[in-house]
């Protein structure tokens, strides 16, 4: 798969490093100088252009990559490059990192966003993911679709413990796509068992959250 990340500094070449690792193909596109730090990450492509301009894309053979990450500190940029990537070039995928979450509400598909990821709601959410069993954390919203990843951590006393993966009459709209048990992850099957402390991940419509929680907390 190949990658186009939009922004260099230290959240983009993260990003490429992991990507890269993965065995996937990272271009990294910065228009500060400072920021080509081709040494940082030498098996990803470096290119130092203005993603926000045509020309560079079109250098970057952006209708190429299956993928761009919009991750500068600047959420302008971010919007703009999104909306480029995805009207311009087609890309089937696009991420952006949301800097400032008065501007969440701008990351969605009308600018060409397919994922937006706000740095300070993950992290409030990991926060409750850490201390609440039994309540619905959502972790990230997927702007194409109108669907939410959302976490639940599966409480002792709940009645579903036990209960088949098949078994339960999950809500319209949701999809149980992982089950992490003792630090593995499970790609979770109809025959798979729901166990107390399981991390349950859906991807679920946002008005079904309620529905959702409703039936795996003890309440």
């Amino acid at each position: 798969m190949r990658v186009a990340i939009a922004g260099a500094g230290a959240v983009g070449r993260s990003i490429a490093g992991e990507l890269l690792e993965n065995g996937h193909e990272v271009l990294l596109i910065d228009k500060a100088p400072e920021a080509i730090k081709v040494e940082s990450v030498p098996q990803a492509e470096w290119l130092l252009a203005d993603a926000c301009e045509i020309s560079s894309l079109d250098e970057a053979a952006l209708q190429r990559c299956n993928v761009v990450i919009a991750a500068t500190g600047d959420d302008k940029v971010n919007l703009v490059v999104s909306l480029l990537a995805k009207t311009e070039y087609g890309v089937p995928r696009v991420v952006a990192r949301v800097n400032n979450p008065k501007n969440e509400w701008l990351f969605n598909e009308a600018w060409g966003v397919d994922v937006a990821v706000s740095t300070p709601r993950l992290m409030s959410a990991l926060v409750e993911e850490a201390v609440s069993v039994g309540d619905l954390v959502r972790l990230m919203r997927f702007s194409q679709g109108d669907a939410n990843l959302v976490e639940l951590t599966l409480p002792e006393d709940t009645p579903l413990v036990g209960t088949r993966v098949g078994d339960v009459a999950w809500p319209v709209d949701t999809a149980l796509v992982t089950i992490i048990r003792e630090g593995r992850v499970l790609v979770p099957s109809k025959d798979d068992s729901l166990e107390a402390g399981d991390e349950l991940l859906f991807v679920a419509a946002p008005d079904r959250e309620e529905e959702l929680e409703d039936l795996l907390s003890s309440r």
